[in-house]
């Protein structure tokens, strides 16, 4: 009777494991994004050449976080993290104007892979703190947001360096992870 019990309660207060992506172009604030995550504070970084790896404990999920880096040849390499992703963080940077429609490209490219297929999107407005930084719905038309998945995307205002915004997306996408393991 104990061990059945023991069983029950384990269950219920079970910590979900999942795997998220973290990309976006080079200089948006990705690696800023997961070091804020993990530790709390803003770790000085150099452009990702490769990839980070966090664990993130967040709102009873622990997600396997893979920080992507966003130069061009390594966005050549996305492909070999998508296998088992729940989730994708896709961080813009606000106030690139230039690139926005780049970034645009990389994330119906990465949209259209069976693998992501059912993965969450949380897009992330970042350096919205900053002057001239285009507005979330500008970011949304320009990204085409509406045009993807029903339901199935977040898009809210970041700032990497205090924090702003960052747990409004990791609540909707720990929330979307944990009701599809019900």
């Amino acid at each position: 009777m104990g061990l059945v019990i023991s069983r029950f309660m384990k269950m219920l207060y079970a910590k979900k494991q999942t795997r998220i992506l973290i990309v976006g172009l080079d200089g948006a604030g990705k690696t800023t994004i997961l070091h804020k995550l993990k530790l709390g504070e803003v770790v000085i970084t150099t452009p990702a050449s490769g990839f980070n790896v966090e664990t993130v404990e967040y709102n009873n999920v622990i997600f396997t976080a893979w920080d992507v880096g966003g130069p061009d040849k390594i966005r050549a390499l996305w492909r070999q993290y998508y296998q088992n992703t729940e989730g994708i963080v896709f961080v813009v940077d606000s106030i690139d104007r230039e690139r926005i429609s780049k970034a645009k490209d990389e994330l119906h490219r990465l949209l259209s892979e069976d693998e992501l297929r059912d993965a969450a999107l949380v897009v992330f407005a970042n350096k919205h703190d900053l002057p001239r930084a285009m507005s979330v719905s500008e970011i949304t038309d320009k990204l085409g947001l509406h045009s993807l998945r029903q339901g199935r995307w977040y898009i809210h205002s970041s700032s990497a360096t205090d924090g702003q915004g960052l747990f409004e997306g990791m609540d909707w996408l720990s929330s979307v992870i944990a009701s599809k393991a019900k």
